[in-house]
């Protein structure tokens, strides 16, 4: 049993360190210790990929009537409308595409703009988001080793009752000298986990409590909804139309018959099959109004002073990329998804 228990502590030590070293190489440099985020729409990136940029410009546009809702679930543009930034035209656009008019199929078109989708490669490309499916490995590896653990948990008692069937006098009893190795086990690999599905780093959660500070005494509701996701939008019309809206993601993606790729823009344009970037950032995987997902944030939930809940934050549901965006569910394009989104699937 003495050797069996040694087995166990080399087993689970080693699939720790292996665990610990692979997420701390999965994350990105570190940012400059300045780094600051530009605009409220990277802000509503981090908290929840690109479903949060969206719904803050649908925010805007609902609340100063550019948009105007022209039935159950379904927005009308406005004549002479015009965009205020690069996720308005985004919607603008969407909506053009979009001649039913359904909100969800708007957000979801909007999601995976490339001008939306920029802004979630300019963050990974400064430190402050990590680029989708660097974790997913790891998150996988944290959940085996703490199901594994939890199971020799179990399995020791059998075996201490063995030992002592085997040996009435056998010192230490096996559950004693393998339970501690074992919870540990557990609880790293839970925390790995939960840390591989978080992408926005540390230099990333500064940048946005940074944010948050600025606009601190501002009540508008897009600037509340970048700042915080559909949990932080107070108005009950307007989150009557926009929480079914990012519940619709998934809906709107099978409609559209999403592909988890997007064309790699830096390839030269006369390759016939240019490279595909991973999946786009959390694209499909927000799904629920005010939740976020591991894309961009894992707070609530899509990320340590995210949204709820990338990915995909406020308004969205799970990634890579999500938030899941995302970040699909969990994330993001570049989704660099997963989280969502993109997020098709989540880092």
């Amino acid at each position: 049993m003495n050797v069996l228990a040694a087995a166990v502590w080399l087993a689970v030590a080693v699939s720790c360190g292996l665990l610990l070293r692979g997420l701390r190489r999965a994350r990105p440099a570190g940012a400059a210790p300045s780094a600051a985020l530009r605009d409220l729409s990277e802000a509503a990136f981090l908290v929840g990929g690109p479903g949060t940029v969206v719904d803050a410009a649908l925010v805007s546009m609902l609340g100063d009537g550019r948009l105007v809702v022209g039935g159950p679930g379904i927005v009308q543009v406005r004549p002479g409308a015009r965009a205020g930034g690069p996720a308005e035209r985004a919607v603008l656009q969407a909506h053009a595409g979009a001649p039913s008019g359904w909100l969800y199929q708007v957000r979801y078109a909007a999601m995976r703009d490339p001008a939306v989708q920029r802004i979630g490669d300019a963050l990974a490309a400064r430190g402050l988001l990590a680029p989708p499916g660097g974790g997913r490995t790891w998150r996988r590896w944290g959940l085996v080793q703490a199901i594994v653990c939890a199971v020799w948990l179990l399995v020791s008692i059998p075996l201490t009752v063995v030992g002592f069937a085997l040996d009435p006098d056998p010192g230490v009893p096996f559950i004693a000298l393998v339970a501690p190795v074992l919870l540990a086990g557990i609880v790293l690999g839970l925390f790995c986990m939960a840390r591989a599905g978080n992408r926005i780093t540390r230099a990333g959660r500064r940048a946005l409590l940074a944010m948050r500070s600025a606009y601190v005494n501002d009540p508008t509701p897009h600037v509340h909804t970048a700042l915080f996701g559909l949990r932080g939008l107070r108005d009950p019309f307007l989150r009557q139309q926009l929480v079914p809206a990012a519940r619709g993601t998934r809906l709107a993606a099978a409609q559209a018959g999403a592909r988890p790729h997007r064309p790699d823009t830096r390839s030269s344009s006369s390759d016939s099959s240019p490279e595909l970037l991973p999946v786009m950032w959390c694209a499909t995987s927000d799904g629920g109004g005010g939740s976020g997902s591991g894309c961009g944030s894992s707070g609530g939930g899509c990320g340590g002073g995210g949204g709820s809940g990338c990915s995909g934050g406020g308004g969205s549901g799970s990634s890579c990329g999500g938030s899941s965006s995302g970040c699909s569910s969990s994330s993001g394009s570049s989704c660099s998804s997963s989280s969502s989104s993109s997020c098709s699937s989540s880092s």
